[in-house]
């Protein structure tokens, strides 16, 4: 129906048809759209805006002009105009009725319209109708309609317009009414906003309006604001609206401003909401009108596309819980696959049995594991109820995401989390059988007194994991199946416990040495310490890709032409093996080294470097157009372990002046620091290894299941799970599910907003408690993360995949994960939407001594690319400028 008639005719017509009170009216198709059109000239303006930047605004913008002249120089066919007439005399004499757009793109699950075409209200007879009819469907080609649909990629040919006409509610109250909380996410309040006269006064933000919430649980009403009365819409006789505005002061003194609801009003008002939310089971947005018999009236309903999905299961006990965003702590804003999320779902799984909870179903999760909007969460509940867990958990996360310790801290005092666990006997009977298992007692202990044979035990575990992981290359589609569950259901996890360990050790032994030196060691001497850290697989990675940039360089004939051409370009040349020698060759050493890894790489539906390598030659010939010696990263990182080295004698010789055993100590715990620190990024990396593996088994069974046509390509079969595939292979076709996952999971990588944290309830902490606080005019605010301080044009990045960094720019992003940091090499600064002071994107700005700030919320939306702005990474803020130039854009 949605085709022929649009999102508003079919809400209204579904409402109507359940019985809901909607006024009597009738619906111009589609079809009279298309027919009225159909000789207008309009494909050609459509073509034209296809081939259209959705960044050329002035262009766009003309080519709407343009076809709003077409629409209303057609006007209402004749044949058209007989049937509304025919219509509109059934609704009784000269009735006055509302004259609404409905458009098939409008009043989607994903994505919200509202606004965007025209209504108008109380017009009387049919010429008027007629009229309004024309100009509706000339509003389907407004600037902002047109623009948007640009932006959502949605083809401006198909887009249509039906027109509905309804019997007008001559209301004395009128407003819209959220059936959720739309600013906190609380699924249990509606919120309700009104005004005395139409609702377009409300609906188009003309008045600040009285609001209302109530718990729909109890039925309390939470909340009675009243508005200011400034302006009032009203309906006048024989047609048309009149708009009544007055000053604050004219509206105090014409009367005392009383609620325009009462108290039972705004419950039957809530109670038709919920009634309505039943019907569609989702949380709406709805419009209404109070008539002057008291009758409530809904003229819409559409879904609230601005609210972050609750969980795909609900927790077992019926109290709230608290979920953590996993994918912010791993630098990842973007969703999951499905087969990503299968994969995460077995390691979490193999987490959870090593530590002695029991997991029925590993391909489920274990009992803590969520999921909403495709991202990984976690119940936080236990912890927030827990003494111990109250203090470990937020400590790490100071770290790793500051501003979730933060949120974390703020549930402290609501007595739904109470603490109820007063020991560490619990944390003790999981810790436990994993510290045994896995040896890290013998792990410390070696690193403590034999550190060299530490490093070797390392070098093992590696040799070992690239072992377990390899599948013989005769196995059949199911065994490769069985495989990947082995892999990362029972394998990969195991060298976590084995390696991190030493890290811990080491940043362990450098907080001893604050603690024995006390104020003699200050923090950004510490800091200096673990710079140009040895063993950091990541910062290897980086100087890897740099000094095949250099190695290029001194071929002048390869690097000039390799000169000003696209990385998409490079890529074909390299599929070719037609790159200059010393580019082929090198890249082909680089990518057997680092080839599994990858932007968003714990997700296994994600392309690696060595499968798709645009994202590397990318930085490659970014870092081509800089100038010979133009900090050379291996000379920074040399220089940094100097320092480090410096710094350590120092620390050596004050230690000294208390006492030998202390410089003993400290000579000791530095060398521990400075050998393990670098390890940090080894865990993660052997996690990789492994769900590269499992990616490279899958894209085999997805060949397979593609030949057998049981899917259309090897790749999708990471829009399925393993379940899924193992009834593929038993002959089920899964296109049709495919299609439906890739479809969710493009409407999710739309989305900008993601929280932090989560209740059961739906609302998110950090909005609820109003977590942005005010600033300086000028100033964003996040946590400290690299010291220093840089005045550059922001470059605002959303995805790394073939962004461009000029030199000495400030990459601005959401968050980032080692498929990010080459860009880092040519950076001037560093700004992430999340992380703490020990997240990766963090320690890496550190690495290369570049200021950054990290955890500034929604610093993507507020910097634009080309704006001036100042970071200072020790102070953990961001200033502002606006010269002319800055551009609206991301990448």
């Amino acid at each position: 129906m949605l085709p022929q008639v649009g999102g508003k005719a079919a809400n209204l017509g579904e409402l109507a048809s359940a019985g809901l009170p909607v006024p009597a009216g009738f619906c111009l198709t589609t079809d009279a759209y298309r027919r009225a059109l159909s000789t207008s000239g309009l494909d050609e303006v459509c073509s034209a805006l296809e081939s259209t930047s959705t960044v050329d605004l002035p262009q766009l913008n003309q080519l709407a002009g343009q076809a709003r002249s077409l629409v209303l120089d057609v006007g209402v066919p004749a044949e058209i105009a007989e049937a509304v007439r025919s219509a509109y005399a059934a609704l009784g004499h000269e009735v006055p009725v509302a004259v609404r757009s409905s458009a098939t793109a409008e009043d989607l699950p994903f994505a919200s319209f509202a606004g965007q075409q025209d209504t108008f209200l109380n017009i009387v007879g049919v010429d008027s109708v007629l009229d309004a009819v024309s100009r509706c469907w000339a509003s389907l080609w407004t600037d902002r309609a047109v623009t948007y649909r640009a932006t959502n990629g949605i083809d401006h040919a198909s887009a249509a317009l039906a027109v509905v006409v309804q019997e007008m509610v001559d209301s004395t109250v009128a407003g819209v009414m959220f059936t959720a909380n739309p600013v906190t996410g609380k699924r249990s309040e509606s919120v309700i906003d009104a005004s005395p006269g139409l609702g377009e006064a409300v609906v188009s933000g003309a008045v600040n309006p009285d609001q209302y919430i109530v718990d729909t649980v109890s039925g309390s009403i939470l909340k009675r604001a009243v508005g200011d009365r400034q302006v009032e819409i009203r309906s006048m006789p024989g047609g048309g609206t009149q708009r009544v505005e007055r000053t604050r002061q004219e509206a105090r003194q014409e009367a005392a401003i009383q609620p325009c609801l009462s108290d039972l009003q705004i419950r039957d008002l809530a109670g038709l909401g919920q009634v309505v939310e039943k019907h569609y089971g989702a949380p709406q947005d709805t419009e209404w009108a109070l008539d002057a018999d008291g009758k409530l009236w809904l003229t819409q309903a559409r879904p609230i596309t601005t609210l972050y999905p609750q969980t795909t299961r609900r927790p077992p006990a019926p109290e709230v819980h608290a979920f953590l965003n996993f994918s912010l702590a791993q630098g990842l804003t973007r969703p999951l696959t499905p087969m990503g999320l299968a994969g995460i779902r077995l390691i979490a799984s193999c987490v959870a049995k090593t530590a002695g909870f029991a997991v029925p179903d590993p391909r489920s999760g274990p009992s803590p594991y969520y999921e909403a909007g495709q991202r990984i969460f976690f119940d936080l509940t236990s912890a927030l109820r827990s003494r111990v867990g109250r203090k470990i958990v937020p400590r790490v996360f100071d770290v790793m995401e500051a501003r979730s310790a933060m949120l974390m801290r703020g549930l402290f005092g609501d007595p739904r989390f109470s603490v109820t666990s007063r020991t560490p006997l619990k944390l003790i009977r999981h810790v436990a059988p994993v510290a045994a298992k896995y040896r890290v007692p013998e792990t410390l202990f070696l690193g403590l007194f034999r550190p060299e044979a530490a490093m070797d035990r390392v070098e093992r575990l590696n040799s070992d994991l690239r072992k377990t992981i390899t599948v013989p290359a005769q196995a059949t589609a199911h065994q490769r199946v069985a495989h990947v569950q082995r892999i990362l259901g029972a394998e990969v996890f195991a060298t976590v416990p084995q390696v991190l360990p030493l890290p811990v050790l080491g940043f362990a032994l450098l907080a001893l040495v604050g603690r024995i030196l006390g104020e003699q060691a200050s923090y950004d001497e510490l800091q200096a310490v673990i710079r140009g850290l040895p063993n950091n697989v990541t910062t290897e990675m980086d100087l890897a890709l740099w000094q095949l940039a250099s190695e290029i360089r001194e071929d002048p004939d390869a690097a000039a032409s390799m000169a000003g051409k696209t990385a998409e370009t490079l890529v074909e040349q390299y599929r070719d093996a037609t790159l200059p020698v010393v580019a082929q060759a090198g890249l082909d050493r680089f990518l057997r080294t680092f080839g599994l890894r990858a932007v968003a790489e714990i997700d296994l539906g994600m392309p690696r470097w060595v499968d798709n390598p645009t994202h590397i030659l990318g930085v490659l010939a970014n870092y081509l157009r800089l100038q010979p010696g133009s900090g050379d990263p291996h000379q920074q990182f040399r220089k940094a372990a100097g320092e480090a080295d410096k710094q350590v004698a120092r620390f050596v010789a004050r230690a000294r002046s208390i006492s030998p055993l202390h410089a003993l100590v400290v000579r000791a715990a530095l060398d521990r620091t400075r050998r393990f620190a670098g390890l940090r990024e080894l865990p993660k990396y052997n996690l990789i290894l492994g769900i590269a593996a499992a990616r490279e088994q899958l894209l085999l069974v997805g060949q397979e299941l593609a030949a057998s046509q049981r899917i259309e390509q090897p790749e999708d079969v990471f829009f399925l799970d393993l379940d899924a595939v193992e009834n593929a292979l038993a002959g089920e076709d899964r296109r049709g599910a495919v299609a439906g996952h890739r479809a969710a999971y493009e409407q999710e990588l739309r989305r900008r907003h993601i929280p932090r944290l989560l209740l059961s309830d739906g609302t998110e902490p950090e909005a609820a408690a109003g977590a942005n606080v005010q600033q300086r005019p000028g100033t964003l605010s996040g946590s400290p993360a690299s010291a220093g301080l840089v005045t550059a044009p922001a470059r605002v990045i959303m995805d790394p995949v073939g962004a461009h960094l000029e030199p000495g720019e400030i990459l601005v992003a959401p968050s980032t994960d080692p498929g990010w940091t080459p860009l880092f090499l040519t950076a001037g600064g560093l700004v992430m939407e999340m992380g703490g002071p020990n997240s990766h994107g963090a320690v890496v700005a550190r690495e290369y001594g570049i200021p950054a700030v990290v955890g500034v919320p929604d610093a993507t939306i507020r910097l634009s690319t080309g704006q001036l702005i100042t970071v200072d990474g020790g102070a953990g803020t961001v200033g502002t400028e606006d010269p002319e130039g800055a551009e609206n854009s991301t990448v």
